[in-house]
């Protein structure tokens, strides 16, 4: 399954502060994990708090992604057509992608691959309606997408991609409190440090042997299989990711154990009639 996945609003502030918001649109992969740097000395770095978004306690948004996750397991288009705001954007790599000429659910199809043969994008949709938290998009009044993105200081984290000569990427953070990160790949090895709600880095490191290949079909970092992110679901869906902890110690953490900060977003706006999709931040 492909879970959404492009640059959070939330830390959209962060990125322009950073002079990220080109390189983050331009190089998202959409089903791959974030790119980790080859090479980093463990070193220590700041730690940096992450607080993670909290669910929308609105009864309507939570009836409307019910009715949602109905509409994706039936992989009903006609019914989801009716939940398609009238201009629908499509924010991609390249600028605005939906095609005025048609309507917003040709768009909302093109954009989650609803017409994949896999049935990928009504996973996408699921897992969407799956995740009860939402953020303003600043540039669009009244529009709302998700996931919501974790919030951290912007200005720190700005120093610490300086500091490593890191880019966002390079980031993730622990889906769960207290993250056991092991010496080795194996989820017997002995816990080496405990995370919790911070910022770390992953680096590159070769699949240990016998493990699975995350080839394009494997979640992104962090993401469950099924659902928002959050908890692990499925452990052997990617190989276990190496990362450098803040105090400057090397080990290994489940790849659904933590979330990239580079996602895709559905966004949504409610008017009169209840909740509609408004529109889609991702994609090539």
């Amino acid at each position: 399954m492909r879970p959404l996945r492009p640059f959070p609003t939330a830390l959209l502030a962060a990125v322009l502060a950073a002079g990220l918001a080109g390189p983050v649109l331009a190089q998202a992969p959409k089903a791959a994990p974030p790119a980790a740097t080859a090479a980093v000395a463990p070193r220590p770095y700041p730690s940096i708090a992450v607080t993670m978004p909290r669910p929308v306690a609105d009864p309507s948004f939570e009836a409307f992604r019910k009715q949602l996750g109905e509409i994706a397991g039936r992989k009903d288009r006609a019914a989801l057509a009716g939940l398609v705001a009238k201009g629908f954007f499509w924010a991609a790599a390249q600028g605005e992608k939906a095609d005025r000429k048609k309507p917003g659910i040709d768009n909302l199809a093109a954009a989650l691959g609803l017409d994949a043969a896999d049935g990928e994008g009504w996973e996408a949709l699921a897992s969407a309606a799956a995740d009860p938290t939402l953020e303003a998009m600043p540039q669009k009044k009244g529009v709302s997408c998700a996931p919501a993105a974790p919030a951290f200081d912007g200005k720190a984290f700005e120093q610490l991609l300086k500091s490593t000569r890191s880019d966002v990427f390079d980031w993730a953070y622990p889906a769960l409190p207290d993250l056991p990160v092991r010496s080795g790949a194996g989820a017997e090895a002995p816990v080496v440090e405990t995370l919790g709600a911070v910022l770390v880095r992953v680096v590159a490191e070769p699949p240990p042997a016998g493990a699975p290949p995350a080839g394009p079909g494997a979640p992104p970092q962090g993401a469950s299989q099924a659902g928002p992110p959050g908890a692990p679901q499925n452990p052997e869906a990617a190989p276990p990711l190496k990362v450098v902890t803040p105090s400057g110690k090397t080990g290994f953490v489940s790849a659904d154990a933590v979330l990239p900060l580079v996602f895709e977003q559905l966004c949504y706006v409610k008017d009169a009639s209840g909740w509609k999709i408004a529109g889609y931040l991702g994609g090539e």
